[in-house]
């Protein structure tokens, strides 16, 4: 039976288009998991905001593979003019977002900062945070000192993220 014309052309485009797919998956990869001491930060992302917005937030887990507490007790980035932690707190039924001063992992521990609890709330946006994009968090822990992590953006976060509404 003779090979049909449109054949090579097909398995071209055909071609083409994985290679497209590969090119935008990559650029929305998750980051490798950052590891330093005892400490390890993995799943980070950041929600992407409407270009008005002021505020903006950052989600990740923080696991701690050692055998004494540590202490996440600051965050900055160049996104944003203050960074701050933060959780949401239920004070007479109604919930609120609070500043807190730390946020402790402990020993062989995990914590998740994720919408609805505690997160790392960006403040005074030097700009939108755009879906597809990333930004960097420096975060400063008693123990293991400076851990920076790329943050990508997204307009709907990965279901492992932990986000309540998947």
């Amino acid at each position: 039976m003779p090979r049909p014309r449109a054949l090579p052309g097909l398995v071209a485009a055909l071609a083409l288009f994985v290679c497209y797919l590969s090119i935008s998956c990559d650029a929305k990869a998750q980051p490798p998991t950052v590891r330093q001491g005892s400490l390890e930060i993995d799943t980070p992302w950041a929600r992407a905001t409407p270009p008005a917005a002021r505020t903006g937030a950052a989600y990740f887990t923080i696991s701690n593979h050692g055998a004494t507490p540590d202490r996440l007790v600051a965050a900055k980035s160049t996104a944003a003019a203050q960074v701050e932690l933060h959780a949401h707190v239920n004070e007479g039924g109604v919930m609120r977002m609070k500043h807190v001063d730390t946020i402790v992992v402990a020993p062989g521990g995990r914590v998740s900062l994720r919408p609805g609890g505690l997160h790392v709330m960006l403040l005074d946006l030097k700009g939108p945070l755009q879906d597809g994009g990333r930004l960097s968090l420096t975060l400063s822990f008693a123990g293991a000192g400076d851990m920076t992590v790329e943050v990508p953006i997204v307009r709907n976060p990965p279901p492992a993220a932990g986000d309540p509404r998947h």
